[in-house]
């Protein structure tokens, strides 16, 4: 049987690792590649990056920044883009208490304090109460972080702070689309992931227990199995 050509998207101060479970476990029926989202500092330089070494065509799925990526890459280029998933995605356009907070994390990092922004400010809204006491999740969040680095670190957080609102585009995608996110997702509502089942045609919600923002790495085996029915035409 052929591999589905298959492209995952980290978040912000995240890598491969990320998709550690689902790279491994999904390779028997997709051709898995992890896109880099540390180079560039907007969407659509990102976007770009990730088309220029894509196959003609291909599944794509994303979380977080990488969800955005994931709709710039089907606005950009649609007809390349077989199958969309988008995991604990806002594609609303930021808050003016988002933008503030991205600024303030820049400066802490140009300050020396670029650990910090993980260990002290943004764990917390990664990861679901109870995960936060599992060392490995942690360390793993810690070493994602460390491996991105300051200034991929601030591209991203540029790139974020100059998202456009991806809301009006969402009923022009006609290829097979899935929505994942965790219950407990800390940085994006509940209501803004029904949005983008709402919005975009014939698009399905998975709901994933016990996980955060980072759900592919709280609930691995669950978003690896959501990932293989999605891959495999099978409804969610």
């Amino acid at each position: 049987m052929e591999k589905t050509p298959l492209i995952l998207l980290p978040g912000t101060l995240c890598d491969e690792k990320l998709w550690f479970h689902q790279v491994l476990n999904l390779s028997d029926i997709a051709d898995v590649r992890v896109g880099d989202l540390t180079r560039d500092s907007s969407i659509y330089d990102m976007a770009m990056r990730v088309l220029n070494g894509a196959p003609k065509q291909f599944a794509l799925a994303g979380l977080s920044m990488g969800g955005l990526v994931a709709l710039e890459i089907v606005k950009q280029a649609p007809h390349r883009v077989s199958k969309l998933a988008l995991l604990d995605t806002n594609p609303l356009p930021p808050s003016a208490e988002q933008i503030n907070n991205w600024k303030r994390f820049i400066d802490m990092a140009n300050e020396g304090h670029f650990i910090e922004i993980t260990q002290k400010y943004l764990l917390p809204l990664l990861i679901q109460s109870n995960n936060q006491s599992n060392t490995e999740l942690v360390e793993t969040i810690y070493q994602m972080a460390e491996n991105v680095g300051k200034e991929a670190m601030i591209k991203q957080m540029t790139a974020l702070q100059k998202k456009p609102d991806y809301t009006r585009e969402l009923s022009n995608i006609t290829c097979e689309s899935l929505v994942i996110y965790g219950i407990k997702d800390k940085m994006v509502a509940p209501e803004i992931q029904k949005t983008l089942r709402d919005n975009i045609p014939n698009a399905h919600l998975k709901e994933i227990e016990d996980a955060g923002h980072l759900c592919s790495l709280e609930q691995p085996q669950t978003v690896t199995e959501t990932l293989r029915y999605w891959l495999n035409d099978q409804k969610n």
